[in-house]
């Protein structure tokens, strides 16, 4: 629901959930909640049918992760409005394990990527989000837009004609529609009305029941029949930890996302723990397991307005209504109006402001190499985590470069038997390499005296390198006094200093 000064604003306490009790005290807000889960449903529907293909796993196993994943998130995540189901990120990790070891073997990879991601999170993992840097998190949002469109692409092609027509149908409803009304989300509508003109011109379009069977029934507890033995914890470990951090990356990434979209705040740690806890209910009962859902997420928060857990509950609800109960009505529904919905989405996800040639003439050359290799990891090989890690190494990389030609080093001969340089900068790995050759070892009286007033020593490297300048002026019989020093950079050369072998 939109007020005259924008989206509505919804009161949310990560700690007791004001935000559902706002949802359930507010007709507007609770249609709002109850229609963007039935849309995002829907939307998951062919999603979670394609990734169990990537899996190796019957469709069903893919629908019930979904459903699963979805109710249990909406209970102990620490993101109000994301969804969570199966994903194409953890369908690549755990595929191998099906191709070769079959069903059971799993489904017992998923329940121990589950318990690795609770132990991850309560070791402090989602900490690590504070290292991501803005222009990682601008390339994510573009990659993901990226790979949300591409993804459709294989529904445009070698198709009847008629698709195309239906597509750009949806489109127009998705665009004009929210100029008119609110008062019904536009992808619901688009939905809907593409399905009746299929069925009463009887269209020959792809749909969803062409995409694999559904379930006719309710998932059940299902136990992995594997040998508990070391042999095959060595077997699934590898795997399951693969899973653990490629699920936690993709789903604090997608939360810090949705924390900027809402201006609110969320429990990273409680997130991490809570996709844990959703992937091995998920495998208790058949699931493949999965992570955030990027798409369907700006689908829920950006599209249809979002705002609580209630709209993920409803996402997991209904889609188990809609597979289960509803089967041969959502069989009817036409690709062609989820392949609209979710090009929208991938347009509205774009940080559009970032790839505005004004801003690129702005931003400092090295964020801009670090949205490049982002977007471009991600693309090429289709993985959001890969795409990031490597997005934040080369932050890393640009960032100690830079930093390490912030370093000087100035010399005064203050009397002639002492000379004094001044160091400046901060001192580490990267900045201290080059410094061990700023010095005139030969040149130089009897006595220097290094002033690190202005510096900082950060790390055992840049000791070393000043345990190499001290013993070189001692092969010359001349001293070297370093001052200037406080804090943990006195403590820190006092600690190491002489105790890391020989010269450099």
């Amino acid at each position: 629901m939109n007020t005259p000064h924008g989206p509505e604003q919804v009161p949310h306490d990560p700690r007791t959930d004001v935000s559902v009790r706002f949802a359930l005290r507010s007709p507007a807000r609770l249609k709002t909640e109850l229609l963007a889960g039935l849309v995002v449903a829907l939307a998951l529907i062919p999603e979670a049918i394609a990734f169990s293909v990537i899996a190796g796993v019957d469709p069903r196993v893919g629908l019930f992760a979904s459903v699963t994943m979805a109710i249990t998130i909406a209970i102990v995540g620490g993101r109000p409005a994301m969804i969570s189901a199966a994903t194409a990120a953890v369908a690549l990790v755990i595929a191998p394990v099906s191709e070769q070891y079959g069903v059971d073997h799993l489904i017992a990879t998923v329940i121990l990527g589950g318990v690795f991601q609770v132990l991850l999170s309560f070791l402090g993992v989602a900490k690590l989000m504070r290292f991501v840097p803005r222009s990682v998190m601008v390339g994510f949002v573009n990659s993901l837009a990226i790979l949300v469109f591409v993804a459709q692409i294989p529904h445009l092609v070698d198709v009847p004609w008629m698709v195309y027509p239906l597509v750009a149908a949806g489109l127009l409803v998705l665009v004009f529609l929210p100029k008119i009304t609110e008062a019904v989300p536009a992808p619901l509508v688009t939905i809907v009305l593409l399905t009746v003109v299929t069925v009463a011109f009887s269209l020959n379009v792809p749909d969803v029941a062409d995409q694999g069977e559904l379930p006719e029934s309710l998932p059940t507890l299902f136990f992995p029949d594997v040998p508990l033995t070391f042999e095959t914890l060595r077997i699934l470990a590898p795997y399951a930890l693969a899973m653990a951090f490629v699920g936690l990356m993709e789903s604090l990434m997608t939360a810090k996302l949705v924390d900027d979209i809402t201006d609110t705040r969320s429990d990273k740690t409680r997130e991490g723990w809570g996709q844990g806890v959703a992937n091995i209910v998920t495998g208790f009962f058949g699931g493949m397991g999965g992570c955030a859902v990027v798409g369907q997420t700006m689908m829920n928060v950006k599209v249809s307005g979002a705002r609580t857990r209630l709209s993920t509950l409803a996402a997991g609800v209904f889609l188990l209504i809609l597979v289960v109960a509803l089967g041969d009505i959502v069989g009817l529904v036409p690709m062609a109006a989820l392949v609209a919905v979710m090009i929208m989405v991938s347009i509205a996800t774009v940080d559009w402001h970032s790839v505005h040639p004004r801003t690129l003439r702005l931003m400092p050359l090295s964020e801009t190499v670090v949205m490049v290799v982002t977007v471009v990891a991600t693309v090429s090989t289709g993985n959001l985590a890969i795409g990031v890690s490597l997005g934040v190494l080369t932050a890393m990389v640009l960032f100690a470069r830079r930093v390490a030609h912030m370093t000087t080093v100035e010399r005064t001969l203050t009397s002639d038997d002492t000379c004094t340089y001044r160091v400046t900068g901060e001192l580490f790995w990267a900045s201290s390499n080059d410094l061990v050759f700023q010095f005139d070892y030969i040149g130089d009286p009897e006595n220097v005296v290094v002033d690190l007033t202005a510096a900082d020593i950060w790390d055992a490297s840049t000791v070393a390198t000043f345990d190499a300048i001290q013993q070189k002026y001692a092969a010359k019989g001349k001293t070297v006094t370093i001052v200037g020093l406080d804090g943990a950079s006195l403590e820190r050369l006092r600690r190491l200093s002489g105790r890391l072998g020989g010269e450099n």
